[in-house]
């Protein structure tokens, strides 16, 4: 079956599910949910996925892009977790999206705060998660393995390192991917090659175990899907519709810097946290020449909105992490944007949220409605595996982990590497559109790397549905404030153009 998503579909998806009543409906299309309805779809279920807003619209958007092998969970002890995680991050990089993660080399630099008991220590916990990734079947050439550089290699890689004092440094490699949204667009789409309606601008009033009552965010009509199973994958908004599961969500703030304020970068940076033992600042150069500095883990009280605010305590605690190991400190008005996403953690009752379990639990409520929460974006297939598990326990075994999703090659494509790292095969369709209307070929913003014919393929092929889909999730464009302004009259004209 086709994987484009466009407003044509949606309508014609909307209309057929009004009718049927499929074996699975989904609620919530960030990674998780997006992950179930493949899960499901390609067991041979009929699915129906919907979301209130856009794929990718909630927590999946704003993560640190980290594809990880669990080093984290093994400083606290999480040794499953942490070989999960490894497992997990094989699929991706070897298997299922090829072309969205790679390999990412980070520095530790070897500061005078950082002692050298303490740097035997976390290389010690380097060479472990290189355990976990031979375990896991990963091979070096995908994941080098750790090694200590001098203060000479660990400048010519980060040279706004303050050279001053500087031991040298410890490089790790992780996987990261070029973009999470970008990730849940190619799981989304390839559910629906697998004959999934997938369906934005759904809005669940209410959840019970035989199905929802819906809204249509578009046109303001409610109706009912019925189903024989329902996942409610809304992460941390899922207690909205499950009154029974208790998150404590936590909120996870990065800051955009653009290109050139912190000079070259071949490696991004793992800046340990003054007064903890396991918690890194994060410094990861991106592909369009911005780096993301990040992040914080700070409890949020109260209602959880739509698209959290970032406190200005948030901004004034990355900079001073950071420039604790820089040699020309970044200053606040060379902070081009910031964002935040919510974690949607498990409340145990106890600890601070930077200390609660990044496992995921899938939880049956007594309407029958099958809830999973927690995690993180690496395990997304292994939750969905789990949920889809738990709610429809007659289907036949998951085959998601060998399954390669839209667009999951960079071999022999033929076109520019930056729509190949963005796109896989796909590239050669976008680069086809340029060539059949060399007009496509203009940049949405001048010395920007994103054309016009990446938005035209979003509306197509990508479901966007508006400007904010556009900007904000099928590109980047919307993590800098001032460039999104810029690129409105450009996104506005592109959906203006489509039937």
């Amino acid at each position: 079956m086709e994987s484009s998503l466009n407003a044509a579909r949606r309508a014609r998806d909307l209309d057929d599910a009004r009718d049927e009543v499929a074996d699975l409906l989904v609620v919530g299309l960030g990674a998780t949910g997006a992950g179930v309805a493949l899960d499901a779809a390609a067991r041979g279920l009929s699915v129906v996925a919907i979301d209130a807003h856009d794929l990718a619209f909630g927590t999946s958007r704003w993560s640190s892009k980290l594809i990880h092998g669990g080093l984290r969970y093994l400083a606290s002890g999480q040794i499953g977790l942490a070989r999960e995680s490894a497992a997990e991050r094989h699929v991706l990089i070897r298997h299922t999206a090829p072309h969205l993660v790679k390999a990412q080399p980070y520095l530790l630099p070897l500061t005078p705060d950082v002692s050298a008991a303490t740097a035997r220590k976390l290389m010690t916990g380097y060479r472990l998660g290189d355990v976990l990734r031979a375990a896991a079947g990963t091979p070096r050439k995908l994941i080098p393995g750790p090694a200590r550089l001098g203060a000479a290699e660990a400048l010519d890689l980060v040279p706004a390192l303050a050279a001053d004092g500087l031991r040298g440094a410890l490089r790790s490699y992780d996987g990261r991917v070029v973009d999470d949204a970008r990730l849940v667009v190619a799981l989304a789409r390839t559910a629906a090659g697998h004959g999934a309606r997938v369906m934005t601008r759904c809005r669940a009033l209410g959840l019970a175990g035989d199905g929802a009552e819906v809204r249509d965010e578009l046109s303001g009509d409610t109706f009912t899907i019925r189903a024989k199973a329902v996942v409610n994958a809304t992460g941390v908004w899922a207690g909205g519709l499950a009154p029974e599961i208790t998150l404590r969500p936590s909120r996870g703030t990065h800051l955009v810097l653009r290109e050139g304020v912190l000079g070259p970068l071949r490696a991004g940076m793992h800046v340990p946290i003054p007064g903890e033992s396991s918690r890194f600042l994060l410094v990861l150069p991106q592909s369009d020449g911005h780096v993301l500095v990040g992040l914080t883990d700070e409890p949020v009280e109260g209602p959880v909105p739509d698209v959290p605010d970032v406190p200005e305590g948030d901004v004034e605690f990355l900079l001073g992490t950071l420039n604790g190991v820089l040699g020309v400190p970044v200053t606040r008005d060379q902070v081009a944007g910031a964002h935040a996403g919510l974690r949607p953690l498990l409340d145990t009752g106890t600890g601070r949220t930077a200390d609660l379990s990044r496992r995921h639990a899938v939880l049956k409520g007594g309407d029958g409605v099958v809830t999973v929460v927690g995690g993180k974006l690496t395990t997304y297939r292994r939750m969905a595996e789990d949920a889809v598990d738990a709610a429809c326990p007659r289907a036949r075994r998951s085959t998601t982990a060998r399954l390669p999703l839209v667009g999951a090659t960079t071999r022999g494509v033929r076109a520019p590497w930056r729509l190949v790292e963005r796109y896989g095969s796909e590239a050669e369709d976008i680069a086809a559109l340029i060539a059949a209307n060399r007009a496509l070929g203009a940049k949405v913003l001048p010395g920007g790397p994103t054309t016009w014919a990446e938005l035209v393929w979003a509306v197509r092929h990508e479901g966007a549905l508006d400007e904010d889909d556009l900007l904000d999730r099928r590109t980047r464009i919307g993590l800098v404030p001032e460039d999104r302004a810029a690129a409105l009259k450009v996104a506005r004209h592109v959906l203006s153009l489509q039937p």
